[in-house]
């Protein structure tokens, strides 16, 4: 799923547009226990409640895809009878009335999904009457292509609120204040099938992880049955690896500097597009060449890449590059350059050592005292 399509999904998620026709939920203990079960019609909920719950399902859409959010591909067997796609799809077509169906499913998560504490697990069944656009991307609400029926997961955590003292308005005093436990923003979920093209995918669905880099793979396994991909963070050290790596002995300040700079290019190429731009085996080796890596260098790659990512591995752009700020760090310093800047930065060999060096504009501060170059100094004296 694209970025556009994750927010017309989540502009569901409000009052005035709200389809949602059941919610269902587990309350489950910290010793894997359900302590309650609830089904009902969404628009039937008051209204208070009604918002928190838009909230928990909006934030189960958030955060940046390729970190926080990932579509997922189901394979072959997992849409077999009896395969984790096959349950998905008996529990979105049951539209959460199938109470035997629901247990089994919750248990299949409390099975899988390693949590220390209480949290709880809530799915809705909605029907989203998908509007027709034009070709300019305007929405025609009375030309509905398709009807996209799916299911969300919700998985919080459940905590008690924290001690304090709260104000008596009957007694005019402040007393100490009951401590609740209070559903706490999502940690995981997801959606299913995916909205891609702006309509059902039953082969793929999109996954929520609150942290990037614990992506729960026991969870997924048992409960999705979808292959993960490297987290963000995994990425990232598996980019650098295979720039070391590959580059052995050569890997220069300016080697990476130029990969960096074919990156940027590319980026300022795909800045339009829809989709984020993600690296696949063959496009990082088109960054490494084009950015002058030799071609004995390039024998080592696929080697490397395998080792380091595996044959199928995809690196999403927006993880291995740092969109804010090219960074040169020594033990001692460190040198943080505008991305599109990297221009201003080279190195030489002064007397024996190798040096870094950056050229200084007009508008020059030293711990936010504004400074004079040498330069000027040296003007004004020979005049």
């Amino acid at each position: 799923m694209v970025k556009q399509e994750i927010s017309e999904i989540k502009k569901l998620f409000t009052q005035n547009n709200c389809s949602i026709t059941r919610i269902c939920g587990c309350y489950v203990d910290g010793e894997k226990n359900k302590k309650a079960q609830f089904g009902r019609a969404f628009l039937a909920l008051p209204e208070e409640e009604m918002f928190k719950y838009f909230e928990i399902l909006r934030k189960t859409l958030s955060g940046s895809i390729g970190r926080n959010l990932h579509t997922l591909e189901f394979p072959l067997k997992a849409e077999e009878e009896g395969g984790t796609q096959e349950m998905l799809l008996r529990l979105r077509d049951s539209k959460l009335k199938d109470d035997e169906l629901l247990d089994a499913f919750y248990t299949n998560i409390i099975d899988s999904y390693e949590f220390v504490g209480n949290y709880l697990i809530l799915v809705i069944h909605d029907a989203y009457d998908v509007p027709g656009r034009t070709r300019d991307g305007l929405e025609m609400e009375d030309a509905s292509d398709e009807v996209y029926e799916y299911i969300m997961v919700s998985i919080c955590p459940v905590n008690l609120s924290k001690p304090g003292l709260s104000y008596d308005a009957q007694e005019n005093g402040f007393h100490n204040r009951i401590r609740d436990w209070v559903v706490g923003v999502p940690d995981a979920g997801f959606l299913f099938p995916a909205f891609n093209d702006r309509g059902a995918d039953l082969h793929s669905v999109l996954y929520y992880s609150k942290d990037a880099e614990e992506l729960k793979e026991a969870f997924v396994d048992l409960v999705l049955g979808c292959p993960l991909p490297l987290s963000a963070g995994g990425q990232k050290e598996t980019f650098q690896l295979l720039v070391e790596e590959t580059l052995g002995e050569t890997c220069s300040v300016e080697a990476v500097k130029s990969i960096h700079e074919k990156i940027v290019e590319m980026v300022e190429d795909h800045k339009e597009d829809a989709a984020p731009l993600v690296l696949d085996r063959n496009e990082v080796k088109t960054v490494f060449a084009d950015s002058g890596v030799a071609n004995e260098k390039m024998e080592v790659f696929d080697q490397c890449y395998d080792a380091a990512a595996g044959d199928d591995a995809r690196l999403y752009v927006s993880n291995v590059y740092n969109s804010r700020s090219f960074d040169v760090k020594t033990p001692e310093v460190v040198v943080k350059v505008d991305p599109g800047r990297t221009d201003l930065i080279s190195t030489r060999i002064i007397d024996g050592r190798e040096c870094l060096v950056i050229e200084l504009g007009a508008n020059v501060e030293v711990n936010g005292i504004t400074v004079r170059g040498s330069m000027n100094a040296q003007n004004k004296a020979e005049e």
